[in-house]
């Protein structure tokens, strides 16, 4: 059983464009345009906003001018158009409890207690217990004697099903129901999916002075990420770090 402090995310996955098919639309409406950006969801982010009004060619020139102008006018359905995708580890059940509270744009894959083995599992420990050596104490053995339930809830319900034919099922009835005993403390893994709009929702809920510790600091993690894949979404932040020495995240265009 270890203990875990903090989070690993993975940024696994990004948009690319079909430049034939862009170019045959141009063509196709007798327009001309191009784009100084290579990034798939910052082209097609400004495509997304150039068919709106039909300004292929006209107005602002660079990417980033143009959508920039996109955050401030607060247009953020184009921003829906951008995806990115990430996989979250060494988090606690209670994060992801959190984390699906975010609906709109967003897409997730979790990891399954009804299906995996938790007797090696690990444990997401909060900063302020961990600081504390008495507190830390009171969690840890908390946290074996759950571990050890599980454990043994698993072994005895295997024995009580052991007459179900498929080992499988068997495994699955077993797990789905020793879980009950796991704390919200115990580590998962879910995978991703959202927007650009809904990743700039989750960064403005999440990684401010007011949010949970552990998804504050995953939010900050996701943003230093998203700040290099795309400028021109989400350049307008700036990561500033509190007196206790928390970050947070702060944007003059909010709620886009």
């Amino acid at each position: 059983m270890n203990i875990i402090r903090n989070a690993s995310v993975y940024l696994v996955g990004r948009q690319v464009t079909n430049p034939e098919a862009i170019q045959r639309f141009l063509d196709d409406h007798e327009l001309t345009w191009t784009t100084d950006t290579e990034v798939g969801a910052e082209v097609l982010g400004e495509m997304a906003g150039r068919v709106c009004y039909m300004s292929f060619g006209k107005g602002r020139k660079t990417n980033q001018e143009y959508l920039g102008n996109i955050i401030g006018m607060k247009h953020g359905s184009v921003l829906e158009h951008a995806v990115w995708n990430f996989v979250i580890t060494g988090v606690s059940r209670s994060f992801t409890h959190e984390l699906v509270r975010h609906r709109a744009g967003f897409g997730y894959s979790q990891l399954s207690q009804r299906y995996v083995d938790e007797s090696t599992t690990d444990f997401v420990e909060p900063d302020c217990i961990a600081e504390n050596a008495e507190l830390h104490t009171v969690w840890l053995e908390s946290v074996r004697q759950s571990h050890e339930a599980y454990c043994k809830l698993v072994a005895g319900l295997a024995h009580k099903f052991k007459d179900v034919e498929q080992a499988r099922m068997r495994r699955k009835l077993s797990r789905q129901a020793a879980r009950s005993v796991l704390p919200n403390a115990t580590e998962t893994k879910i995978f991703v999916t959202a927007n650009g709009r809904g990743w700039r929702h989750f960064i403005e809920a999440r990684a401010n002075e007011h949010a949970e510790v552990e998804i504050c600091k995953v939010a900050i993690a996701i943003l230093r990420i998203l700040q290099v894949e795309s400028p021109a979404f989400f350049g307008d932040y700036k990561i500033v770090e509190l007196a206790d020495g928390t970050e947070v995240a702060d944007t003059p265009n909010r709620k886009v």
